[in-house]
């Protein structure tokens, strides 16, 4: 109703129709005057174009990344916006100039040697964003794991041991300097749809009822829709932030080639019990009286050759055979072939 009644003022007589997007919903009614003239003054552009050109011609191309951008969230909340080329530079005054001529001068050219994003520390941050820990100043430290169906963010003391004898006291310090980094690296990663936090146990109401409202704070500088939920019985707190695009790290990554995106390869000790099982399966198909060759990865080659030969005596003993190990540095360490007297025989 409130967004109704101010595009109805602003509109008056004109039979002109606007759409407010859901951005708009905090937005004042001196925000949508300077969009709503913006809009006018490119549609009066896109008529002139349309008039004076012959088909087939281009008369309005959508806007790049960076006055996308600008348009969404440049205001007055914003120091200075800094770009380091100068044909963007000229194309975002110009933009600026239309929507809000009081801002033009917070829009500067860079011109340092160093790149940009290495001189405001944006390399660093991206870095950061996509690891799983995140350390904390004091010497905590957040784990953030990401799956299909949530994310789960872990608190944790680490090496910050505080100034006081209380554990509860250093508890609470160390929640509170994980809340903002929380709700940084909630915006940074642009993670989305439920978020579960494991902070770390505090006995006291009082304090968990501190790092609530500090986190309610932190969190309100998220323009994205967010909600969240107090402490339950388990000392979790969820939140649900609305899905607008791609996480961060499914945007820059993929998938890991050598793990499959699990995170895990199986161990070392356990790659080699699993040759012991293939070679049990494939006794009966087993042939004479000649060498086994079992070809695998160097640090699993390393573990059957090491002082420890138990496993590769008990594969001997299981087949009658003299086994020998030759090591393959193109193999996945969870990959083998099993070769008898000269001949493929088996791979996994």
């Amino acid at each position: 109703q409130r967004l109704k009644k101010i595009i109805a003022g602003l509109l008056g007589n004109t039979k002109r129709g606007f759409i407010v997007r859901t951005v708009g919903a905090g937005a004042s009614k001196e925000d949508f005057q300077r969009d709503m003239q913006y809009l006018t003054d490119l549609w009066e552009d896109i008529r002139r174009k349309t008039e004076k050109s012959s088909a087939p011609a281009l008369i309005h191309r959508e806007s790049s990344l960076v006055h996308r951008v600008i348009r969404d969230h440049f205001s007055d909340e914003f120091r200075s916006i800094v770009v380091d080329d100068e044909q963007e530079y000229e194309g975002i005054v110009n933009i600026v100039n239309r929507f809000n001529p009081s801002l033009v001068k917070r829009v500067r050219l860079y011109n340092k040697k160093l790149p940009l994003f290495d001189d405001y520390g944006v390399s660093a941050d991206l870095e950061r964003a996509l690891r799983q820990k995140v350390w904390l100043k004091k010497g905590g430290y957040i784990v953030i794991n990401q799956t299909e169906a949530l994310v789960a963010i872990d608190v944790n003391s680490g090496r910050f041991v505080g100034n006081s004898n209380s554990l509860e006291e250093t508890t609470t310090k160390v929640n509170l300097e994980a809340v903002r980094e929380i709700a940084r690296q909630i915006r940074l990663r642009n993670l989305g749809g439920i978020i579960i936090i494991d902070f770390i146990d505090m006995d006291v109401k009082k304090n968990r009822m501190k790092v609530m409202s500090a986190f309610q704070a932190a969190l309100a500088e998220d323009k994205t829709p967010t909600k969240i939920l107090p402490f339950n019985d388990f000392g979790l707190v969820a939140i649900t932030r609305k899905r607008v695009r791609q996480s961060l790290d499914r945007i820059l990554g993929q998938p890991c080639a050598y793990c499959d995106g699990t995170g895990v390869t199986r161990s070392i000790r356990t790659v080699c019990y699993t040759i012991y099982e293939k070679l049990r399966r494939m006794l009966p198909s087993l042939e004479g009286t000649g060498e086994i060759v079992i070809h695998c990865h160097l640090d699993v080659s390393k573990f059957l050759r090491s002082d420890n030969k138990m496993i590769l005596r008990e594969m001997e003993e299981l087949t009658s055979r003299n086994i020998s190990v030759k090591t393959d540095s193109t193999m996945h360490i969870e990959h083998f072939d099993i070769v008898e007297s000269g001949s493929w025989t088996g791979h996994e």
